[in-house]
This record gives C-alpha cells, structure tokens and sequence, in this order.
C-alpha cells in the first residue's frame, strides 16, 4: 500500500497521485500543468505510468490544473471508469470539451504560420475526440455515498465546498490483512464563500494529502471584503472608467454573480452595463443553476424569493458570440465586464485589455489565484506593461487585488480543518507553491504534526506507519456513508 505523488508537488497545478494496493492501481486526479510556456510543455510529456495498467481514476472536482489530462489518459490507453461528483461530471463535459477546442485551435493557427516557414506541423495536445471519450467515461456520484472501484479499495466523497461537485476523497485500503485510510483534500473550500457549503470535517486518516495553496497567506474578512467591493464601484463611477473581471468560467463566476445580486441595491450594480462575455461560464452557470440542492442555506433562501431568478440580474447581458463580444470595447464608461481566463493567460479579457488596460480610469478586479508566469500574476505583481499578441500595452489600470473572494481556505482555515483529526494522520502537503508549503508546514509542526512535502515522484509507503484510522467506512469518524 503506498501512495507515488505526481503531480502539484511544490507547485500548485497538475494535480496526480497513483495509489497502489493489492496489485491494483487507482490514480486520484490528472490535471494540466498550468503558467508559463516551459510548464505547460510538460503537458505533452509522456505520463510516469502505463495508462493500461490504472484499473480506475476518481476526481477530486472539474477544474482543469485537476482534470486536464484525462482525454491524454484516455488516448495513452486507459480504458476504465472515471469517478467523480455528477455535478462535476456536468462541468467536465463543459472544460474539457473547452480546451480541447482551445488546443485543436491553437495549433492550426501555429501550423498556419509554420508553413510558411516551411517546419514541420505540430499536433493538438489532445482534439475534441479525445476529450469527448474522456467525457464517456465519467460516473458521476453522490455525496456521503461509498463504493468499491474494485475489490480492496472503498471511496467516498464528501463536499469541498470549492466548486460545484468539489470533493474531499476518503479512501480505504486493505491489503494482505493490513487497513490503512487516505484521505485526499482536493482544493478545500473557502469557509463562508458564497453559494456552497463549507468544506466537510473529516476526523480519521493514517495519512492526509492535503493542499497548501493559501498556506502563507490569510483571507480577509468576508466584512472587509464587501466593503473593498464597495468602494472599487464607488471610485469606478466617479471615474466613469469601466470595470474588467478576469474570472474563472467555473466557480468563481457564479459566485460573482450571486453576490451582485445580492448587493445590487448597496453597490448600485444597476448604474452598469454588465456583460458575462464567456461562452464557458454561461454553460457553467446554467450547470450551478440544475443543482439547487447543493447550496448553502442562505443562497437556498435567496433564490426560494420569486424575484430572485439564480444568476440573472435585470441589467445582466451574455455575449456567447464573438461579434457581442467585440461589440462590447465600444462602451467607452459604465461597463462591467467579466471574461475568461482566471490568470489573463487566454480567453476574450485579452481582448479587453488591448481595449482599456492603458486607461487611467479602467478599474481591474483579480478575484482568484495568479500562478507563476502568467499575465495575471504579473499585474498582481504590479507590472507596469503587458505584452498581447507581440506588442506591449502600458498599464495605466488601477489593478484590484481582492484576496477575499478566494475559493481556497487560507492558512489558519487550512490548520484548522487538519485539526479535527482526531487520529493525528501523517500530513504530506501537495498543491502550493514552495514557499506557501513551507510555510504551512512550519505551521502544522509547530501544532505537533508530522508533515511531508514530497517531491515530484516520491512515493509514500503506507506501512511505514501504524493503523491508527478506522478500517471500514461505516467506523468512520465523520458522518457514515449514506448517512
């Protein structure tokens, strides 16, 4: 029984681990490696495995830096099931289906430009035939359920809270007599977020793979947060600038939605002219809206009043067209406009910057995590110019950096869902960068934890360390699958 990490070691994308028990193989996640150009080349190289020999993949939730390689998977030989919440099914058939496209795009345009140099033609890191037989091979779960993806192995999720169908993996082994419990952390929630509920205690494990993300960082006060929204839309109208969100199709999004909904009135969200120009994101929000029974109690109350329709606002526009969208760089003042990618790095808020980065009175909201090498973590990071599309483009912007509106726990959230382990598991930290890691590290040893932070690789052998977990899920100490 061991666990070989490979993927999101030290890094925060391309999630991975491969866990052995009784001669049977079961991959947890297979995401793309995600920032600058030299990382995401290691999206082509070949996998550290035979994807014939994994006997089957569960996935921790639908977004890409975890789910981004399984059409790869598929095409490399894998031929079994993939596991993971029906709500995530739902949003991997809208992701996946997205950068395969993306991919076969990209590298017609490249080919276009290598024939006339006379080089040789590349290939889509996978097509949309791929990502379609991907799709096929989804089987979506409930929560709080347990299963057997073969004999030796039981699974359960419980809720993430992070996005919709996010989950917290518990996994149970047994082998030549001998019963271990993994649990897996996925991207935990953060507490208190809008529209899903706070990531699940789990009370039992002889070893814990949890993300560190935020392990440096905390998140401001929700409190703290509405009011630094607030006064962003105060200085934007007295500007009479426009506003551009860079936001993640998938999460984020929605969230955003819902909480211009529910500030409507205070913020005066109706003096704007707001645009949600992603054809991914309104899939994405349309996918949110089928799945009610996922929310928290205050959004479930929200959306039970007959004049609050989920996600729609009375000055609400969807530009799912690329000619709606180009439409939108006309309004000179009073639009809000929120656009794919997340970290700037693709997707139509390019456009808009080549339209209003250099603006004095453009107001740039960064709501999610900007990994290493991407434009987003450049303007985070206070850059003064952006290259798009070969030319540069000064930055004269006001860029907002809204931590609170994280979907990742911070650190002291992150401490505390680790101590309600009551059978002080061995921790190995995955899914951060080097020096939030360390810095969560530092954080768990000094409560009394043992913490790991393998690298790349490295494989985790589970009898290494006593049984201290309960041996069967109905011995669990969180709530009883089923329950």
């Amino acid at each position: 029984m061991r666990v070989e990490v490979l993927g999101a070691a030290r890094q925060v994308t391309g999630s991975c681990l491969l866990i052995h028990c009784g001669g049977r193989r079961l991959l947890v996640d297979c995401g793309m490696i995600q920032g600058g150009g030299k990382q995401e080349a290691r999206n082509r190289e070949p996998f550290p495995f035979e994807a014939s020999d994994i006997d089957a993949v569960v996935l921790t939730h639908a977004h890409l830096d975890h789910s981004g390689r399984l059409p790869l998977l598929i095409r490399s030989g894998y031929q079994g099931p993939i596991h993971t919440h029906r709500a995530g099914a739902a949003l991997c058939d809208i992701l996946l289906r997205d950068a395969a496209f993306l991919a076969e795009r990209d590298a017609a345009i490249e080919n276009k430009k290598r024939r006339r140099r006379h080089d040789d033609p590349v290939e889509p890191t996978y097509t949309v035939a791929d990502a379609e037989a991907a799709i096929e091979a989804l089987v979506g779960h409930e929560y709080d359920q347990a299963w057997q993806p073969f004999p030796g192995i039981t699974v359960c999720l419980r809720d993430a809270g992070h996005i919709l169908g996010s989950a917290i993996l518990e996994i149970w082994l047994e082998e030549g007599g001998e019963r271990r419990k993994v649990v897996v952390s996925g991207d935990l929630g953060h507490p208190g977020a809008p529209i899903l509920r706070d990531p699940k205690r789990v009370e039992e494990a002889d070893l814990l793979i949890m993300e560190s993300t935020y392990g440096d960082r905390e998140h401001r006060s929700w409190d703290e947060t509405w009011a630094e929204l607030g006064e962003i839309f105060s200085s934007a109208r007295a500007q009479s600038g426009n506003i551009l969100v860079p936001a993640f199709a998938v999460g984020r999004t929605q969230e955003l939605l819902y909480i211009l909904a529910r500030h409507y009135e205070e913020w005066g969200v109706g003096d704007w002219s707001l645009f949600l120009d992603s054809p991914m994101a309104i899939e994405a929000t349309e996918v949110y809206r089928r799945f009610p029974e996922l929310y928290d109690q205050e959004t479930a109350d929200f959306y039970a009043a007959p004049e609050n329709h989920p996600f729609r606002l009375p000055n609400l526009r969807l530009t799912p067209s690329a000619e709606d969208s180009m439409a939108i760089n006309r309004v000179q003042s009073g639009a809000m406009v929120i656009a794919g990618s997340g970290m700037c790095n693709g997707g139509r808020i390019r456009h808009h910057f080549k339209h209003n980065l250099w603006r004095q009175n453009c107001h740039v909201i960064m709501v999610g995590f900007q990994a290493q090498g991407t434009p987003g973590r450049a303007l985070v990071d206070g850059a003064r110019e952006l290259t798009l599309w070969g030319e540069p483009v000064r930055v004269g912007a006001r860029i907002h950096t809204v931590g609170g509106l994280s979907a990742h726990a911070g650190r002291s959230q992150l401490i505390r869902w680790a101590e309600h382990f009551r059978t002080d598991p061995v921790i190995a930290l995955v899914h951060g960068e080097a020096a939030a890691m360390d810095s969560l590290a530092e954080g768990l040893r000094g409560s009394g934890h043992q913490v790991l932070t393998p690298e790349e690789g490295e494989c985790l052998d589970l009898r290494q360390w006593p049984g201290r977990s309960a041996a069967s899920p109905a011995g669990s100490g969180s709530e009883a699958p089923g329950g």
